[in-house]
């Protein structure tokens, strides 16, 4: 396929486009194989970029000899272009209908996309099992790198290498893993140093009808859960992903309701739901959270598949347990291990499942690790063709991210803009990072060879600052955050203001699901003021510091009570 065969147009010119909160703009508009670029008119001084991946909805309607055209995007902002001539406007309108549903992944703007500062397998980090068993060994030695998956007999999904109990031999775990569903036999996922106790991840088990039982999986189970423990299933009746994903529709569709009423837009946003996803994801990775640190329960997360809401409580789990995921390399490394590399399916042990409506999604065949972000992402809340494999899973996964970040300002390291880049990078990319279903594909694409890595951009100094919170405090206390419905908060993020001209408004703090509706530039103004103050705070520390260590300073022991008590206090007593 050429992607000459799909533009019908490529260029018109006098076209009008329109976006909310900033001034119209009237130039050419050129078509390329992955994006429209608009250009001012008369003087050219202002070029205008959208990556067609990104558009989720095309609405046309033809008035006269002219017509207008709605671009509904994946990141929710929403364009309107209005083209002369009825012919034009139609083959527009054709054009990025169909360059944005291309299915080959090789065709996709990251295989043609050459950041001139960035090389070709730079910001790519496998997350090995060798370098993980390492970490652990100095902690413990219950545990052993196994090498029984070596040809992908036991378990085709797993690495050659994974990490199970010292006590149990190979051939025990190769045949518990016969009794798994795809071989995916329990393996460890996390180990809670403070008191031992462990966190693994596994397939659903396979009964069957006559409820047969299976010796060696109880024994690889029993020998990291303690006698006597309490194992009792909750059992809950198991729900497809259709509701979270209509519950984001609906709240999509709420917030782009022109001037509603206070009672319309409360009603409205209680009826999508989508909070009471944000609330039951939280609670449910609390409790895997207070059973691994409070009542030294090891806990084991399983789920038919485990792609999905599963990955969303056990990454939450770690990160309100574990103070290096709350660091932006540790975010970063997180992300790659539940996420992205790493098959992970979980609810745990004593064994709690998912809640019904987080429950499993429809699976992909022969998915191999981690999200499928390729189905998963597929299509955002404005598409009319969405299926039933889309949902935004990630989404709420970085929502709830938020609320731990709103709720304890101090503790991580990173701040919204992070969360907000993420998301736009998973439906619609220039990097290869979130392409694909599975490892496996990931590997027959060879994305690392032939795509640049969004964390290869994000680790750059020019760039890095921006994802930074200025008031990060290292807290090496679990976060504890409030479940409760008066302390979700509907997303209003505070992301740095972008300086590439784009198809789009500035960012503004309006918050994510508002973020192109209702600019608050003065807030962003205010945003960047904070981060001057506090650099400047540290500088003069770090300078009163210096001055310290050649002579006593009132001023430095003041300053130093100071940085402590705003730092880290407030993070710790939100707890």
């Amino acid at each position: 396929m050429e992607f000459s065969e799909l533009i019908k147009t490529a260029t018109v010119e006098d076209v009008l486009l329109s976006r909310q909160g900033l001034p119209d703009v009237r130039g050419t508009l050129c078509i390329t194989s992955h994006h429209l670029l608009l250009s001012s008119r008369p003087r050219g001084d202002l070029e205008l970029w959208l990556l067609i991946r990104n558009v989720d909805a095309v609405e046309k309607r033809v008035c006269g000899s002219s017509g207008s055209i709605t671009l509904r995007c994946k990141d929710l902002k929403v364009l309107q272009l209005e083209i002369p001539g009825t012919e034009e406007c139609l083959n527009v309108a054709s054009s990025i209908e169909a360059l944005s549903s291309v299915d080959s992944v090789m065709m996709l703007y990251p295989f043609f996309h050459r950041p001139p500062s960035l090389r070709l397998r730079q910001g790519w980090h496998p997350c090995a099992p060798e370098r993980l068993f390492q970490q652990l060994a100095a902690q413990t030695s219950r545990w052993r790198l196994s090498a029984v998956n070596r040809d992908f007999s036991a378990c085709p999904s797993y690495p050659p290498a994974v990490i199970v109990p010292a006590a149990v031999a190979d051939d025990t775990v190769a045949k518990a893993a016969r009794f798994r569903q795809g071989g995916r036999f329990p393996v460890l996922s996390y180990f809670h140093a403070k008191n031992g106790t462990a966190l693994l991840r596994s397939s659903q088990p396979l009964p069957g009808p006559k409820r047969r039982r299976c010796l060696e999986d109880e024994q690889l189970l029993g020998t990291v859960v303690a006698e006597g423990e309490d194992n009792a299933t909750t059992p809950l009746s198991p729900c497809r992903g259709r509701p979270l994903q209509e519950s984001f529709a609906r709240l999509v569709e709420a917030c782009g309701e022109p001037a509603p009423s206070v009672e319309r837009w409360l009603g409205r946003l209680d009826s999508s739901r989508w909070l009471g996803h944000v609330k039951a994801a939280l609670s449910t990775a609390c409790l895997a959270a207070q059973c691994l640190d409070r009542e030294g329960c090891s806990v084991l997360v399983h789920g038919a598949e485990g792609t999905d809401t599963t990955l969303l409580v056990t990454a939450l789990a770690q990160l309100i347990l574990q103070p290096a995921c709350r660091t932006l390399e540790g975010f970063q490394a997180l992300l790659e291990r539940e996420w992205i590399q790493v098959r992970v399916v979980f609810v745990m042990w004593r064994r709690v499942r998912v809640p019904a409506h987080l429950g499993a999604l429809t699976q992909p065949p022969h998915g191999q690790a981690g999200h499928p972000f390729q189905l998963r992402c597929a299509r955002s809340a404005a598409s009319p063709a969405r299926g039933k494999r889309e949902a935004p899973v990630f989404l709420l996964f970085l929502d709830c991210v938020w609320q731990l970040s709103r709720q304890f300002p101090f503790s991580l390291e990173f701040g919204e803009q992070l969360l907000l880049t993420l998301f736009d990078n998973a439906y619609a990319s220039a990097y290869g990072t979130f392409l694909c279903n599975s490892e496996k594909e990931r590997r027959l694409c060879r994305l690392r060879e032939r795509t640049p890595s969004l964390w290869a951009r994000l680790e750059q100094p020019e760039e890095k600052h921006k994802y930074l919170n200025p008031l990060y405090s290292h807290n090496p206390l679990p976060l504890w955050p409030c479940g409760q419905p008066q302390g979700i908060q509907l997303w209003h993020a505070i992301p740095v203001p972008e300086r590439r001209a784009q198809l789009r408004p500035a960012p503004s703090l309006a918050g994510f699901f508002l973020r192109w509706i209702r600019p608050c530039r003065h807030l962003d103004e205010a945003w960047e003021e904070m981060r001057r103050l506090v650099q400047g705070d540290k500088s003069s520390l770090e300078e009163g510091e210096g001055k310290g260590r050649a002579g006593p300073s009132p001023r430095l022991g003041h300053g130093t009570h100071a940085e402590t008590g705003t730092g880290q206090g407030p993070g710790v007593g939100l707890g």
